[in-house]
């Protein structure tokens, strides 16, 4: 039995990254819109939902990290984290525990409430990519998901098919739109020359992503800054990464500016020429912004060797799958050489036409996406709310209330 039929909506959110932390801070938001003070949360989250009233039971700091190398030395912090979490939804009996994103740490949590027979709703907000590799973890999910709400509209007939039911909902990037602004601003803060071209650098949000690709980029800028002289750099930090990007980025080639900001990321994203981005959410985000990008990312080489062999997907970037086709450059493991990614940025930084061809894909692609459309996250909401007064009217019908 989960919550009570009467009172409040008690529902437990997690994530375990901060791209997860922006994404149920937009849902928090919309569930207040439709449910007001009817709808209450407790769980586990980052800076973004602290600030819509979320207290956290424990930091992200253990559990934003990918790769074996940095995953492995914190699987026992990470399955501590993941006992805390189920433990306390063991003793809350919330309506329904909503895990966002983070597959690895979220799904933990769910699969121990459903091994210990909790029968507490459990529902996936951005599920992992199992139409990319290792299609049977779909009907795995089925087992300790109760429903899945999905970002890509062929995500809902691939689960369904599988045996677990699916909403679409639209990808909550879009949303973004309105935060994209304040460029000149931040150009005349950092004294960036008017005029100077802008290259913003997104090394990831991962620790290990951010020790992989930042010694790469900044040898790709050295040879883009000996041909453009003028060229200035802002890299966004999230905030629990922003030292070490900042040890690693002393002596960079370029004048630099790193932000911590998500006013001043966005600000970034509205004066850049291009950008070069590790694979990720963040590049959805600049294609939303109309930045041209070259996309990189490289994983440990024992990491590489086990997951090449699953990938069944021809690209890495989201761009690049709506469209069926490369239109953003992609440089991936033994291609991610600074060399090819100088050659690659200096291409659209110095050929308009090239510049403009990737704009107008980009378009298109967040078109793809559901730009025109109801607000995704206002979506999300609405089919988490009409779940779970779904599960409590089931509730009062089978204690004959």
């Amino acid at each position: 039995m989960s919550a009570s039929s009467e009172g409040p909506l008690n529902l437990m959110l997690i994530c375990g990254e901060p791209s997860g932390d922006q994404l149920g801070a937009q849902l928090m938001v919309r569930l207040k819109e439709l449910a007001g003070d009817a709808v209450k949360f407790t769980g586990v989250g980052g800076p973004a939902m602290a600030a819509h009233g979320l207290q956290s039971l424990f930091p992200l700091d253990a559990t934003a990290v990918m790769g074996l190398r940095e995953v492995v030395p914190r699987i026992p912090e990470i399955l501590r984290r993941v006992r805390t979490a189920s433990d306390f939804a063991l003793s809350t009996r919330p309506d329904a525990v909503v895990c966002i994103d983070s597959p690895d740490f979220t799904h933990r949590i769910a699969q121990r409430l459903h091994r210990l027979g909790a029968n507490i709703p459990t529902v996936n907000y951005v599920a992992p990519q199992v139409w990319a590799s290792r299609q049977y973890r779909a009907r795995k999910m089925a087992r300790y998901f109760d429903l899945v709400l999905a970002l890509l509209p062929f995500e809902t007939p691939f689960f369904e098919t599988r045996g677990l039911r699916a909403h679409f909902v639209g990808h909550p990037v879009v949303e973004r739109t309105d935060r994209i602004s304040g460029g000149v601003a931040l150009r005349e803060r950092l004294g960036i020359a008017v005029g100077a071209r802008v290259l913003a650098i997104l090394p990831g949000s991962r620790m290990s992503e951010v020790r992989l690709l930042l010694p790469i980029f900044r040898e790709a800028v050295a040879a883009i800054s000996a041909i453009i002289p003028d060229l200035a750099c802002i890299m966004p930090a999230v905030p629990h990464l922003a030292p070490l990007i900042r040890e690693l980025a002393q002596g960079w080639p370029s004048p630099l500016h790193i932000v911590e900001s998500e006013a001043d990321k966005f600000a970034a994203f509205h004066t850049a020429d291009a950008a070069l981005a590790a694979s990720g959410t963040v590049t959805t985000e600049l294609a939303l912004a109309g930045v041209p990008m070259v996309v990189a990312y490289r994983l440990g080489w024992l990491t590489y060797l086990l997951v090449r062999p699953i990938v069944r997907v021809p690209h890495i970037t989201l761009v690049n799958l709506l469209l069926k086709r490369e239109a953003v450059p992609e440089f991936i493991q033994n291609r991610c050489r600074a060399d090819l990614l100088a050659e690659a940025v200096l291409r659209l930084l110095q050929n308009a036409d090239a510049r403009q061809q990737q704009k107008r894909d980009l378009r298109e692609a967040v078109h793809l996406l559901g730009i025109d459309d109801e607000k995704p996250s206002l979506r999300a909401a609405r089919a988490l709310l009409d779940f779970v007064r779904e599960g409590r009217a089931n509730q009062r019908r089978s204690s004959g209330t």
